[in-house]
């Protein structure tokens, strides 16, 4: 019941190519949205949704009559997450300090997707500043699970058909691992390709906006879009998989290496080769740094004003905040350097191992119970430290149900291929959902 096929390619070429009437197709997802919205709760009310939709799917028609005309993305309805200023919303950023501290005009990737056609369904519910104080949205696998986080509502409507796209921000695990979760494509890409401007910063140094979709091909067109500079590639050879063996790949639950290994399997025996890597050995190391990195940018950015808030602010988030304020310059320094370090060095054995891709779990296993937090993001952590693009596709699920992702990352700035390959790999994964 809360699960519905909506994948983003098909829908578009219906649209642009004016196979289904716009009007007739967002009249349809704002009455699902209606019904299944109160229990999910990805997105945030909205007063009026329907009448500002069809005002927007007016105008939208309008500027483009000709169905050879169209732009990529018309059509697309878009979820954003609430920490991304939108035109004509307030963003709260899922915490109940005042809103126009944090004002702001609209965000160039939400400008970027209006211009290519897209139409904004609402704003998501995110945890608190895009932190681990979650909210109230439920996984629509299983409604007792987490979504994940902290991009928690994108991944959960778009798994629920409730919006084909949608947008979130990485600054730990916050694309990738809600995907995984919620059984959807998530892409992180490389640092800088979708621009930041006009979103509430957690790390002005690491997050990277990103993108959900059912269906690699749509993510495809997004991020066409939406990356700077893309350039679509068709690579002529299967990619050779890389495994990061040692201590990072062994913060993964039992069950969900054991899962690992099978997707792996699937892989090798449609052709694909894989080879063990060992890689991140420091990875204890590398989850403290990134860490107090991010948590001392985080408490520069709310400087201003978080001791005179500091009854609003939860528990988690100011922890945080009092984390960051015990980094000083050199520490500070130190870590910048090491997320180049770190890139360079991944790019290394890379190049050394004969390896195109690294795999490796989306997450340290399946959405966890409870809605009291958003789950482990150290499986993504070390490549979004490094700002290496990364992916997740669905593949396959545990024996109670819920989905499973694997991820796979990319050399910095090689985005285009990542996604080429990871199509046929989420084809071939497929299979193992019968």
């Amino acid at each position: 019941m809360y699960l519905y096929d909506a994948p983003l390619a098909p829908a578009l070429k219906a649209l642009q190519e004016g196979q289904h009437s716009l009007s007739l197709y967002v009249e349809r997802m704002c009455r699902r949205l209606e019904q299944i919205n109160p229990v999910i709760q990805a997105f945030l009310p909205e007063e009026g949704r329907l009448a500002r939709l069809r005002q927007d799917v007016s105008s939208l028609r309008d500027r483009f009559p000709d169905p050879h005309a169209r732009p990529p993305l018309y059509g697309a309805l878009v979820g954003v997450k609430d920490i991304i200023h939108v035109d004509g919303f307030v963003t709260r950023a899922g915490s109940q300090l005042p809103p126009e501290l944090f004002a702001g005009p609209e965000a160039t990737c939400v400008r970027q997707l209006r211009e290519a056609g897209a139409l904004i369904m609402g704003k998501t519910v995110t945890t608190e500043f895009a932190y681990f104080e979650p909210g109230p949205t439920r996984n629509p696998h299983n409604l007792d699970h987490t979504p994940g986080g902290s991009s928690s509502g994108s991944a959960a409507a778009v798994a629920a058909g409730l919006c084909t796209l949608a947008l979130g921000t990485q600054t730990i695990g916050s694309v990738i691992r809600p995907a995984a979760y919620c059984g959807v494509v998530g892409f992180k890409p490389s640092l800088g390709r979708i621009a930041t401007e006009g979103i509430i910063y957690f790390s002005r140094t690491v997050d990277h906006v990103g993108l959900f979709t059912q269906d690699v091909a749509g993510m495809a067109l997004a991020a066409a879009v939406l990356c700077e500079g893309w350039q679509p590639v068709q690579p002529e050879a299967l990619p050779v998989l890389g495994v990061p063996d040692g201590p990072y790949l062994a913060q993964a639950e039992p069950a969900a290496l054991e899962a690992f290994e099978e997707q792996l399997l699937w892989l090798q025996v449609g052709g694909y080769e894989v080879r063990r890597v060992a890689a991140l050995d420091d990875i204890q190391e590398l989850n403290r740094l990134h860490r107090r990195l991010i948590f001392a940018e985080f408490a520069q950015e709310h400087a201003p004003f978080w001791e005179q808030y500091v009854d609003l602010y939860r528990p988690q988030t100011l922890e945080a905040i009092r984390t960051g304020l015990t980094v000083g310059p050199d520490e500070l320094a130190a870590a910048w350097a090491h997320c180049l370090e770190l890139r360079q060095e991944l790019a290394n054995l890379m190049a050394q191992a004969g390896i195109d891709l690294w795999a490796c779990p989306a997450a340290t296993g399946p959405a966890p119970a409870g809605l009291h937090a958003t789950g482990d993001p150290n499986m993504n952590l070390p490549w979004t430290h490094a700002g290496m693009p990364a992916v997740t596709v669905p593949a396959g699920r545990t024996e109670t149900g819920l989905p499973l992702g694997l991820q796979l990352v990319a050399p910095f700035g090689d985005d285009e291929r990542l996604l080429a390959w990871a199509g046929p790999i989420a084809q071939r994964l497929a299979i193992m959902d019968g």
